[in-house]
């Protein structure tokens, strides 16, 4: 018995020490990343440190061409959540009440623009654009960032909807209520966390997407083309790494929260149950 004891006792560290690694692997070059934002030099990386200086923040919010790109990524995303919500809360539902031959081949479809490289999602975007004579301009981005955006939605509201007791409903309608008054009443407070967890992680997912919007912007920049871009300038390094902390900040806050708030929810069920 003892022996089992410490055999669990030497897994348990060990999964520890995996879990940890995994953490550095993963985090260590953000943490290199905020150091470099703090360097007086502009053109070459050394450690430790010349110095400690924060003007590259200050000369990182006087680029006109930056909050450019910042409104542009965040009206992007703006508009791509919406659409995404509506889609993917309309897909959502169609698959779960019906029944129609080739509902699975359709839910698969509906998960593919995700799963697929987002290389070849764009060359697709970009040759369908062009065949169909469409000038590239925000609305092929908004276009291109709903095609994946779509996807987080629906799975969230899908898995909420097979958790959710289709009684419910039934005794709805049987009540006298009609299709709005189920909805507002019975299935959007059902479904409401789903939804909320979902937007963020689409907004999040298309205020960081360059892959897809490299084939769908045109003439257009938005912020993670804007700092791609600047990866040929050494000079601006500092205040590029500024703009990548700042991006993963804000990508880093609705998927925090979705997390969050999709934890909260399986526990209130779990509760409940």
């Amino acid at each position: 018995m003892p022996s089992n004891v410490s055999y669990g006792q030497k897994a348990s560290w060990g999964l520890t020490l995996a879990a940890w690694g995994g953490l550095l692997f993963l985090h260590v070059p953000i943490l290199i990343i905020f150091l470099y934002t703090l360097t007086p030099d502009e053109t070459t990386y050394t450690f430790p440190l010349p110095g400690i200086t924060f003007k590259w923040f200050g000369v990182a919010l006087q680029r006109a061409d930056l909050w450019r790109a910042l409104t542009l990524s965040l009206q992007v995303a703006a508009v791509a959540t919406v659409i995404a919500l509506v889609l993917g809360t309309l897909a959502a539902a169609a698959v779960y009440r019906s029944k129609f031959f080739g509902r699975e081949a359709v839910s698969f479809l509906l998960v593919l623009p995700i799963a697929l490289p987002g290389i070849v999602t764009g060359i697709a975007l970009r040759t369908s654009i062009g065949a169909l004579d469409i000038p590239f301009s925000y609305w092929t981005i908004v276009v291109g960032h709903a095609t994946f955006c779509v996807v987080v939605v629906y799975n969230n509201v899908l898995a909420r909807f097979r958790r959710m007791q289709g009684s419910q409903i039934e005794a709805s309608m049987d009540l006298g209520a009609n299709a709005f008054q189920t909805f507002r009443y019975v299935v959007f407070p059902n479904i409401a966390t789903a939804l909320l967890a979902g937007g963020m992680l689409a907004f999040a997912l298309s205020f960081d997407e360059v892959i897809v919007t490299t084939f769908t912007a045109g003439q257009q920049t938005t912020l993670p083309i804007w700092i791609f871009s600047q990866l040929t300038r050494p000079r601006d390094r500092p205040v590029t790494n500024v703009v990548a902390l700042f991006v993963m900040l804000i990508t880093f806050l609705p998927i925090f929260f979705a997390q969050k708030i999709t934890a909260q929810s399986s526990d209130t069920e779990g509760g409940s149950k």
